[in-house]
C-alpha cells in the first residue's frame, strides 16, 4: 500500500478516509512483520485516524 500522508488525508472526503482506513488495516494485516509495507500501512492508519479525529464535532 502507498503511504497516505497527512496532506493527502486532509484533501480527501470523510467517506474516502473511511474507505482508505479499511484498506490500510487490511494491508497492515497482510504485510510481513518488519517490512516497509507494514510500516507504511501503520503510518497511513495513524495519519487517517488523526485527520478523522480532527473532523469530529467537539462538545
Amino acid at each position: 500500500m502507498k503511504l497516505v500522508s497527512r496532506f493527502e488525508a486532509a484533501a480527501r472526503s470523510t467517506a474516502e478516509l473511511h474507505g482508505l482506513l479499511g484498506e490500510a488495516k487490511r494491508a497492515f494485516a497482510r504485510a510481513v512483520y518488519g517490512s516497509q509495507e507494514r510500516h507504511d500501512a501503520l503510518e497511513s492508519i495513524r495519519n487517517i485516524e488523526h485527520e478523522l479525529a480532527s473532523r469530529a464535532p467537539r462538545l
